[in-house]
């Protein structure tokens, strides 16, 4: 079993707030055209016409040659948190495919485990990446641009 884990709500309402992101800049406003701004807290596309934040993230605690930093857009307004309930949020359903990657425990990738996989195969190429012994946890990014998504972890 797969856990699919959103921003966390603390970070995404400081950035909502105008904290600083990655980079130490303000997270830029925009109105979203309705069509691939993905949100990473409640991994819905933000609809048409509503304000969206653009802004730099790195899903990483601390700096290393691994912390891939990248663009990611958010609701403007605060928004409720994505809540696993088993089945994959919209986020993770808009694209043909994705990139995802394996990391271990000190938050390197494992070589091996990155790969391009069709929507309809992320979960079960997940899966089998979460099952080696040296992978703590899976990033999904975009195969088209390499923005992060989400984090999958075991349930």
């Amino acid at each position: 079993m797969i856990r699919i884990t959103a921003l966390p709500t603390d970070e995404v309402r400081a950035l909502q707030s105008g904290q600083p992101d990655a980079y130490g800049n303000r997270p830029e406003r925009a109105v979203s055209d309705g069509v691939g701004n993905p949100c990473r807290h409640c991994l819905r596309q933000i609809p048409e016409g509503a304000d969206m934040l653009i802004l730099a993230h790195r899903p990483f605690a601390a700096l290393h040659p691994y912390a891939e930093t990248g663009p990611i857009f958010l609701c403007a307004a605060p928004c409720t948190r994505h809540v696993d309930d088993g089945t994959l949020p919209e986020v993770l359903t808009s694209s043909p495919d994705y990139l995802i990657k394996g990391y271990g425990r000190n938050h390197r990738i494992v070589y091996g485990t990155g790969q391009v996989v069709p929507t309809t195969a992320l979960m079960t190429a997940a899966e089998a990446i979460l099952l080696r012994a040296d992978v703590a946890y899976v990033h999904v990014r975009s195969a088209r641009n390499n923005c992060y998504q989400a984090r999958l972890d075991r349930a």
